[in-house]
């Protein structure tokens, strides 16, 4: 027979002393229906069920927290006496995790701890769809190595004439020195270039900065030879004096052969002229 109870205002069962007590109430029967908010205040819940169904679309974690990124939080996997399975969001490092841990990093008799221990934790893999369907998701192993391996994957290389050559998964990049450099690919992933110490074919060498000096330097007790024509072009102007000779071609005056030089230790600075063979005789036969 179907029974009622009502009340005016709140209704309370107590068994012994109540929740500090050790007395339980049972409710045996086929269901069991709340209509209204259930609120248990108490440590733990234990639900021993074979299937549990949740119509809610969200379901709140950690809800009493109230200290920003401090505190781990998610779903732990019992494996019996195995390392638990955890699916969590690692509040120290802002990040998710999926793993495997040992039982004493989660639970403590009947407590479960507040965050997982990194020592501990092994991180695990997750299995996802072999051929991502969108730019966001995450790729399988076997969709990355067949974009590698089938030619989908492409570096390009862009030399100083700005043309780009692209260079498809599979094949090798060979970095050519030409005749006056020599070019070595060592583990790992090193390529040194060398440059040899005759140079040959070359035309032109100047400098990249305004107003910069060439510098030509023998080793040692050596010396820059010369062993063909050497020319000097037209100077604009007289170059400044300094401890050093410098020799330079302006239009040739009473020396005939338009050669000058400059030091500041020599002639107080001024510049002279280099004297020809035929002035210079000449001179000679002056001069008596």
């Amino acid at each position: 027979m179907a029974k009622t109870l009502r009340t005016s205002g709140d209704y309370t069962i107590k068994t012994g002393t109540g929740f500090t007590g050790d007395n339980s109430v049972i409710l045996d029967s086929k269901f069991t229906r709340v209509k209204g908010d259930l609120i248990v205040d108490g440590t733990e819940v234990t639900v021993n069920t074979t299937n549990i169904t949740v119509e809610d679309q969200f379901m709140e974690l950690n809800r009493n927290n109230s200290t920003a990124g401090i505190e781990d939080s998610g779903i732990v996997f019992n494996q019996g006496t195995a390392d638990h399975a955890v699916l969590y969001y690692d509040a120290s490092s802002n990040e998710f995790r999926i793993g495997t841990t040992p039982t004493v990093d989660i639970a403590d008799g009947s407590t479960i701890k507040t965050e997982i221990q990194d020592g501990a934790f092994t991180l695990a893999n997750i299995k996802v769809a072999t051929t991502p369907s969108d730019s966001n998701h995450a790729a399988s192993k076997s969709y990355v190595d067949s974009v590698v391996s089938g030619g989908g994957f492409a570096i390009g290389f862009r030399g100083d004439d700005s043309a780009v050559v692209d260079v498809a998964s599979g094949n090798s990049v060979l970095i050519a020195g030409g005749s006056n450099i020599s070019t070595a690919a060592t583990e790992s992933d090193t390529v040194t270039i060398t440059l040899d110490r005759d140079l040959n074919g070359i035309d032109t060498i100047s400098t990249d900065r305004s107003n910069q000096d060439l510098t030509l330097t023998a080793n040692g007790t050596g010396s820059v030879v010369i062993e063909d024509v050497l020319t000097f072009s037209g100077a604009a102007s007289t170059p400044t004096a300094t401890t050093v000779t410098k020799l330079y071609n302006k239009t040739a005056a009473g020396g005939g052969t338009g050669l000058y030089f400059i030091n500041s230790n020599i002639s107080s600075g001024s510049e002279g002229e280099l004297i020809s063979k035929k002035k210079a005789t000449a001179l000679a036969i002056a001069l008596g």
